[in-house]
C-alpha cells in the first residue's frame, strides 16, 4: 500500500471501484441467468393434456419414452407390431395416465396415415409425435442383404418421412407441435459392423435437420435426438449374421457396461426435453459429443481410427448370409456375464420374455 496520504486515497478508491466492479458484474450475471431463465420458460411447449403419439412404444426407449411423457400429464398413444406387447405395455402405463395402442407396420407406405387418423379419432390431432421405433441389425457388410437395408430405411428414414407428412399440416395449421425423431450416435458416426443401422440413422438426421428449418416458420419444432449407447434390454431382438457369437459378444457387452453406457431413464427425459424445448439436435452423453465433435473436426481422422477398431472385430464369413437373433447368439461368457445385465434392463421396459419388474 503507498505510503502518502494521497497514495492511500487513490489505492481506497481503487480498490472500491474494483469491488462495485465485481459486484456489477456479478449482478450482472445473475440478472441475465434470471431472464435466460424465464426465456427458456417462456419457449416450454406445455405438455400437459397434450396427444403424444409414440412409435416403438411397446417396449424398450419407446417404453421409457412414453412413461416419462404420462408423467408430464401428456396422453399416450403407442403403435408397435406386436399385439401382446402392446398390451402389456398399456397394462403397465395406465397406472400413469391415459394410454391407447395402435397396432401397425410402418414400414408399409398407408400405415403412418391410419395411425394418425385413429389417434385423432379418439383424441383429437396429435400434438407430439416421437419416432423411437428402430431395429438393428449386426455383421460385416459382406454379410448384409438389400431386405436389411431396406427393413432399415423403412423404419428409420421412410416411417419418420410418412409420419412427418401426416401429422403435419394438423400441426401447420394449428401453428403449433412437435416431431421428436430419435436417430443414434451411429447417425453421425458410423459404427462398424452395423452398416444398415447407421446408413439408414444417418439418413433420419438429414430428414430431421431439413424439416426442421422448414417448418420452424409454422411454429412446429423437429428435433433428432441421438442417443450414445443405452440400456434398453433390446440386445436380444437384433438380427445376427457372420460369426453370430461373436458379432453378438461384442455388441451385448457393449451396450450393457454401465460405465459406457446410459440408462434408458435419462434418454427418455431427454426426449421429453427436446420435445418441450424444440431443439433442432440433440447429441446425448459425453461420450457421445466428445464423438460427433471429433467427427466434425476431423471426420478423416475419426474413420481411420474406427477402420483400426474394425481390426478387433469377427472376420467375415465368406459368402453366408445366414441370420439369428441375439437371444440365438450367446456364447458362455455373454450367458453368464451379459444376460443378467440384459434380463434386468429387459424387465423394467417390457421387453418380451422377460418378467415385468414394478414401476
Amino acid at each position: 500500500m503507498p505510503n502518502s496520504s494521497f497514495g492511500r486515497f487513490v489505492w481506497t478508491l481503487g480498490g472500491a471501484a474494483t469491488a462495485g466492479t465485481a459486484v456489477g458484474v456479478a449482478a450482472g450475471a445473475a440478472a441475465l441467468a434470471g431472464g435466460y431463465t424465464l426465456w427458456r420458460r417462456s419457449q416450454r411447449y406445455e405438455l400437459r393434456g397434450k396427444t403424444v403419439l409414440v412409435t416403438g412404444g411397446s417396449r424398450g426407449m419407446g417404453f421409457a419414452a412414453a412413461r416419462e411423457f404420462l408423467r408430464q400429464g401428456a396422453r399416450v398413444a403407442l403403435c408397435a407390431r406386436n399385439s401382446d406387447e402392446l398390451d402389456r405395455a398399456v397394462a403397465q402405463l395406465g397406472a400413469h395416465g391415459h394410454v391407447m395402442a395402435v397396432r401397425a407396420d410402418l414400414t408399409e407406405r398407408e400405415a403412418a396415415a391410419r395411425v394418425v387418423a385413429e389417434v385423432a379419432a379418439q383424441w383429437g390431432p396429435v400434438d407430439v409425435l416421437a419416432h423411437v421405433a428402430g431395429v438393428i441389425q449386426i455383421g460385416p457388410w459382406q454379410a448384409m442383404t438389400q431386405s436389411d437395408y431396406e427393413q432399415a430405411m423403412g423404419t428409420h428414414f421412410w416411417a419418420a418421412l410418412w409420419l412427418a407428412q401426416a401429422v403435419l399440416p394438423q400441426m401447420i395449421a394449428r401453428r403449433h407441435g412437435r416431431i421428436v425423431n430419435i436417430s443414434s450416435i451411429g447417425g453421425v458416426v458410423a459404427v462398424p459392423h452395423m452398416l444398415p443401422y447407421s446408413a439408414s440413422k444417418f439418413a433420419l438426421v438429414g430428414l430431421s435437420q431439413g424439416l426442421a428449418a422448414e417448418v420452424r416458420r409454422y411454429g412446429v419444432r423437429v428435433s433428432c435426438v441421438c442417443p450414445f449407447l443405452t440400456r434398453t434390454g433390446s440386445q436380444e431382438k437384433v438380427l445376427v449374421r457372420g460369426q453370430q457369437e461373436k458379432e453378438f459378444a461384442w455388441f451385448a457387452t457393449s451396450g450393457s457396461t454401465p460405465v459406457l453406457t446410459q440408462s434408458a431413464r435419462v434418454a427418455a427425459r431427454a426426449i421429453v426435453r427436446a420435445a418441450q424445448y424444440g431443439p433442432a439436435q440433440v447429441t446425448l452423453s459425453l461420450p457421445g459429443k466428445l464423438a460427433a465433435l471429433a467427427h466434425g473436426v476431423a471426420p478423416s481422422l475419426v474413420a481411420g481410427a474406427l477402420g483400426v477398431a474394425n481390426r478387433l472385430l469377427p472376420e467375415p464369413t465368406g459368402s453366408e448370409t445366414g441370420e439369428r437373433s441375439g437371444a440365438e447368439s450367446y456364447n458362455g461368457f455373454t450367458e453368464r456375464a451379459i444376460r443378467p445385465q440384459i434380463v434386468r434392463a429387459g424387465r423394467e421396459l417390457n421387453q418380451q420374455g422377460f418378467a415385468p419388474a414394478s414401476d
